[in-house]
This record gives structure tokens, C-alpha cells and sequence, in this order.
């Protein structure tokens, strides 16, 4: 596991477009956004590079997992 963005730190993940994971967590979790498709509609993510892209999947299951583990 590798706690993005633990402890209050903001990690930019999309360079390209200033996309932290503080910015993709609050999607998830607030708007209840679960795929990569969701963040990209929201976001310039992934549009210009693509290197962020596994990045952005990673948090995405680390924060549904999380969730998860929470409400069991």
C-alpha cells in the first residue's frame, strides 16, 4: 500500500494538468466516482501523457478499499 497523500500532504499525479490526489480522492468519495472513466470526465487527467493514468488507478482502489474495510 502506498498511502497517497497520508498525513494532509497534497501529491500532484497529473503533472500535465495540476491533478492532486487529494483532488481525485474527494471525486471518489464525494461524488461517488469508482472508474478511471468517471475521474476523466471530471478532469483533464490522462489527456495529454497518460503517465498518470496507473497512478490514478492505484488511488482509486486503495480509496474503494479503504471504504470498504470501513464499513464492514
Amino acid at each position: 500500500m502506498s498511502n497517497f497523500g497520508s498525513q494532509g500532504v497534497c501529491m500532484y499525479v497529473c503533472l500535465c494538468h495540476g491533478v492532486s490526489d487529494k483532488k481525485i480522492k474527494k471525486l471518489i468519495l464525494n461524488e461517488g466516482i469508482t472508474d478511471i472513466r468517471g475521474i476523466k470526465k471530471c478532469t483533464a487527467l490522462g489527456s495529454q501523457c497518460g503517465k498518470c493514468v496507473r497512478q490514478t488507478k492505484e488511488i482509486i482502489n486503495e480509496t474503494l478499499a479503504g471504504e470498504y474495510r470501513q464499513a464492514s
